[in-house]
């Protein structure tokens, strides 16, 4: 049996899971947020309740991560992780071996695991939440780049002012939260309130669809840049959003909105949502450590 860890900004989930995937027992704890050593101590306690014996322990963990040396960079919004060593300090007080990988990427790798793109050797996996993460897999394999910073679409610059030397970049534009935040306070609904304000989208209300419809033409916007990039045979859309149909759908008609009023566009990119949803990451940190510590494939 595996630990899995998923360490976000607001819970980290874990679970205990057998070698296939399937999870056997699950809860989560608020993520501390005063230092390293609060995160960790939390996560060895949970190890320590283990019933059966835990043969690793895997983790989804934001930030640029070295998988080889256990070292985190930045961490996201958990930002006392920077430089932190987590394989190292895990191992060593469990006292069985470790993997980390970045969040997005666990994404990726899950997906390419047991989800949409498993039949894929080239895809673009894309996860839409506050910002854009996911991974990029060619000829089978992750791919991480030369500074482990390759799938990192946040920082996709979508403009550029010459006067001042500002850039836009993906986020906000690409970003479901601050869409479905958007549409939220024009509707008079709570911050975060996916599943109303998708009764509005739902419901073709004209200024929710006006909002989201601006949305998925800079999602699209993203995936034609991509396309012609990486040319890919598939794309996998996941983060909460993408369990509503209209999602989808409306990324697929921005599309082709898109190359009507550009005629020179050939691109026709393939278009999918994730198979999983927020159990992602999860899968995705298992698989890494069967990867580099069992020499799965």
């Amino acid at each position: 049996m595996y630990l899995g860890f998923d360490i976000g900004g607001t819970f980290v989930k874990y679970a205990w899971m057998m070698r296939s995937g399937e999870i056997i027992k699950q809860g989560k704890f608020k993520t501390p947020y005063e230092t390293a050593n609060s995160l960790i101590e939390r996560m060895i306690e949970i190890y320590q309740q283990s019933t059966e014996t835990v043969k690793g322990i895997a983790i989804s963990c934001p930030g640029k991560i070295d998988i080889e040396t256990g070292v985190v960079y930045y961490g996201g919004a958990l930002t006392y992780l920077h430089k932190t060593n987590m394989i190292k300090q895990i191992s060593e007080r469990c006292g069985v071996p470790v993997s980390i990988e970045n969040d997005g990427k666990c994404a990726a790798l899950a997906e390419k695991w047991q989800g949409s793109v498993k039949d894929y050797q080239n895809s673009v996996i894309l996860t839409l939440g506050t910002g854009v993460g996911g991974g990029i897999i060619i000829n089978g394999n992750l791919h991480r780049g030369a500074n482990l910073e390759a799938g990192e679409q946040s920082y996709v610059m979508t403009g550029f002012n010459h006067e001042t030397n500002k850039a836009d970049f993906v986020t906000p534009g690409c970003s479901a939260s601050e869409m479905v935040n958007e549409i939220a306070k024009l509707k008079g609904l709570a911050e975060n309130d996916g599943v109303g304000v998708f009764k509005y989208i739902d419901s073709e209300d004209p200024e929710a669809l006006e909002i989201f419809n601006r949305f998925c033409k800079n999602v699209a916007v993203q995936i034609l840049n991509l396309q012609y990039i990486l040319d890919p045979e598939i794309f996998a859309l996941g983060g909460g959003i993408s369990v509503q149909p209209a999602f989808l759908k409306g990324v697929k008609e921005a599309v082709e909105v898109i190359k009507q009023a550009n005629p020179h566009h050939v691109a026709s990119p393939n278009i999918v949502t994730c198979h999983f949803t927020s159990a992602a990451n999860l899968y995705g940190a298992l698989y890494h450590y069967l990867i580099q510590h069992e020499s799965y494939q």
